[in-house]
Order: structure tokens, then sequence, then C-alpha cells
């Protein structure tokens, strides 16, 4: 069984997925459905963990 996040851990998280979030927006050329898309499915793979971690506080 996995420890939950800490606190400091899930703003660590958030924050370099929203650096890598503002990385891809700035330099891709136009926005379109797939890079909508690769966004939101990243945003699930960050958000879903530190749902369920502070879920189980």
């Amino acid at each position: 069984m996995k420890k939950p996040l800490s606190k400091s851990q899930i703003i660590c998280v958030i924050l370099l997925w929203m650096a890598l979030c503002y990385i891809v927006l700035v330099n891709v050329e136009r926005i379109d459905g797939p890079t909508i898309l690769t966004l939101l499915i990243s945003g699930a793979f960050v958000f879903i963990p530190v749902y369920k971690s502070l879920k189980k506080k």
C-alpha cells in the first residue's frame, strides 16, 4: 500500500504540470484538438492521484 502524497509533493507536482502546460502552449504554433486533448489527458494523470491522495487523508 502506497503512502499518500504530502502537501509539498502535491504542490510540487501541480506546479511542474502547470509549467509544462505553459511551455507547450507558448511554443505551439496553433492550439488545436490534439493539443487540447493531450493537455486534458496529462491533467488527468496528475490530478487523479492527487485527488486519491487527498481523499485518503
